[in-house]
């Protein structure tokens, strides 16, 4: 536990609070063509959680990374137990109490657990009284105590590369832990969790708490900002908007505050018609017996098809079967009235499908290089000079990047911008002009908005319902039941990897989707 000093004054709507434990102040950090920071502001109380909320692009990871070393701040002061302190690099960072886990996970899948944990500061013992080795058996001894303090039942020895994406955020977390921080930052932790997970979480924060750790907690989802932050600070175009204490707060007081404008409704208009049935899948089985197996379904022209069930409905295995990322042993798919072969996205790609992957970062966006390409890679075909089909069309290609910028609203100095310098916003809003580049008339979208501001929301809903208004033909996943309901016209649920029931989108409700959706099969 740490001793609270007196109170000070505090820059916001707190008064007569303990002394806070780090404070970030006038924070700038500028990159080429873009002022990502301007003036920040960010003051942490011991053993409070502190959210930290904005828009994709506000400017809230590039803070966090100034805190932790990452970026080296052009302007600004960050102050520990009110002493001014300079924090050149992570592991500097990590020496001062602050730890970080990102929202991008970076583990490395061929190591065990207790590696990933103590990457870089394994302890060591000497062989012979001299020969410096590391010391397996005290690391997987902590690591063991370790798990079990931060309530998590895993194998210390089990290969990171075999735990599932929400396994892995708890690795992060326990690492994060096993630091001894007083400052922990957790980058939309849930982004990748079940519910029980997220409930664990909450337990582990808690417990944080009570020790008297600050933490950083920057998530998109206002229920949880609303039932477990005791401070709320929010930013906006990189600038420091103000902080109040999270009781003090609402939704609609939080969106307002963060868009600098009311968003009346969440989701848009849709004025889109659907027609004739354009595809159609039937009796589709995966080569694993575990995952997909005898679904069928119609897909009409200008629909929204929204698909939903619990983790591990097998949803995104289905998708990405049909785009042929997957293998299957049975099953018909009919493309206009047609029968269609689809072994590899190269073929789901030529019959005019196209697919938004759940993983932006793992399976969308290529980050080393710039926006440009990463819009136009999957249209390339369309832009060569007729004379000999292989020579690119610069100057096309050009245009048709501008044109996306544009259309989308995307947020960057320039089209030869690196993508993974931009907000997981204008991120995801590449990948959708990626795929309309190619003009399909079906898209897959799988998690379109996960990791996504309010605002972002928004506009790629207006995306969605233009194109569906165009006479494309949209299939949605979602693990938002608000975002099901509102946005689709039909809504498929599955459940262990059948299709348990559709819900028509005017009559659709929480209860009969979840009913659906917990209809295992126990045969």
């Amino acid at each position: 536990m740490f001793n609270l000093p007196a109170s000070v004054d505090f820059v916001g709507s707190f008064e007569d609070m303990s002394e806070f434990l780090l404070e970030m102040r006038d924070v700038s950090k500028s990159f080429p063509g873009v002022k990502a920071l301007d003036n920040a502001q960010l003051r942490l109380r011991p053993g409070k959680v502190h959210a930290l909320m904005g828009e994709n692009g506000a400017g809230k990871s590039t803070l966090m990374k100034c805190m932790f070393g990452i970026y080296k701040m052009d302007e600004g002061e960050i102050l520990i137990d009110g002493v001014r302190t300079e924090i050149k690099d992570p592991m500097e960072a990590l020496m001062k109490g602050i730890a970080m886990v990102h929202q991008e996970l970076q583990p490395i899948p061929a190591r065990t657990i207790g590696e990933n944990i103590f990457l870089g500061r394994y302890p060591m013992k000497k062989a012979l009284g001299f020969i410096p080795m590391v010391d397996h058996k005290k690391m997987y001894d902590d690591t063991t105590a370790l798990l079990k303090k931060v309530r998590m039942d895993f194998d210390p020895r089990e290969k990171v590369g075999n735990l599932s994406v929400s396994q892995m955020q708890s690795v992060e977390i326990a690492k994060a832990v096993s630091a001894n921080c007083r400052v922990l930052i957790l980058d939309e932790p849930t982004s990748s969790l079940t519910q029980n997970e997220v409930e664990a979480l909450f337990r582990i924060v808690e417990d944080l708490k009570a020790e008297g750790v600050a933490i950083v907690y920057i998530s998109h989802k206002m229920d949880e900002i609303l039932r477990i932050s005791d401070d709320v600070s929010i930013m906006r175009d990189g600038k420091y908007i103000g902080t109040w204490p999270a009781n003090e707060l609402t939704t609609d007081v939080i969106i307002t505050k963060m868009v600098g404008r009311e968003l009346s409704n969440l989701y848009p208009k849709r004025e889109n018609v659907p027609g004739e049935v354009v595809f159609e899948v039937e009796d589709f089985t995966s080569i694993n017996p575990k995952s997909f197996r005898n679904v069928s379904f119609a897909l009409r022209k200008g629909e929204i098809l929204g698909v939903g069930g619990l983790v591990g409905a097998q949803r995104t295995e289905l998708m990405e079967g049909l785009f042929g990322v997957r293998s299957h042993v049975s099953g018909t798919i009919r493309y206009k009235g047609k029968e269609i072969v689809v072994n590899r996205p190269k073929d789901a790609i030529d019959q005019g499908i196209a697919m938004l992957t759940e993983d932006r970062r793992g399976s969308g966006i290529m980050g080393v290089l710039p926006v440009s390409d990463n819009i136009s890679i999957a249209a390339l075909k369309h832009y060569t000079y007729l004379k000999n089909g292989i020579t690119l069309d610069l100057r096309r290609i050009d245009e048709l990047v501008d044109e996306n910028v544009h259309k989308m609203n995307i947020k960057t100095p320039s089209g030869k911008t690196l993508i993974k310098s931009l907000s997981g916003g204008n991120q995801q809003k590449v990948l959708v002009g990626r795929w309309l580049a190619n003009d399909p008339d079906v898209l897959i979208l799988d998690e379109p908005t996960r990791g996504i501001d309010v605002g972002a929301k928004y506009e790629i809903y207006c995306i969605i319902a233009d194109l569906a208004k165009q006479g494309k033909s949209i299939i949605m996943i979602s693990s938002e039941m608000g975002e099901l309901i509102g946005m689709s016209d039909r809504i498929m649920v599955m459940c262990d990897g059948k299709v348990t029931g559709f819900v028509e989108g005017a009559n659709a409700t929480q209860e009969a989707i979840m009913t659906y959706a917990t209809q295992f099969d126990h045969k």
